[in-house]
């Protein structure tokens, strides 16, 4: 049984930071591509930031890049998001998925985690 579980979400004030961790267990990690996703209320879903099974290569969307960063430890699991430099409009849960290239374009996502909220007051 695959499970996705995201944790590090959390109430920051703007400007400041967080970083996001995701384990997932029951499938091989370092075969997957891995990324992480976000959704505001009253807004479609947003592929924030991916990246390739090997760690080689990254995607971030453009309302993130220069602040978040994604990375990935494929020895001992964890994928993680740092977010710097956090703004109101990041206000969303966070998604944690697994699956295969292109998924930040939301096609390819084999699994899900259930969330994490995280708050940017202003």
């Amino acid at each position: 049984q695959v499970q996705v579980v995201e944790s590090g979400g959390g109430l920051v004030q703007a400007g400041g930071s967080l970083r996001l961790s995701c384990t997932a267990s029951g499938l091989s990690f370092a075969g997957y591509d891995m990324g992480w996703f976000r959704q505001a209320p009253g807004k479609e879903r947003e592929g924030v930031s991916c990246i390739r099974w090997s760690g080689s290569r990254t995607y971030y969307a453009d309302s993130v890049k220069g602040r978040f960063t994604i990375s990935r430890d494929n020895v001992k699991n964890p994928l993680y998001l740092q977010m710097n430099s956090l703004k109101p409009e990041d206000t969303a849960i966070y998604y944690c998925a697994a699956g295969t290239f292109p998924m930040c374009s939301g096609t390819g996502i084999h699994y899900r985690g259930k969330g994490t909220q995280v708050t940017i007051s202003s």
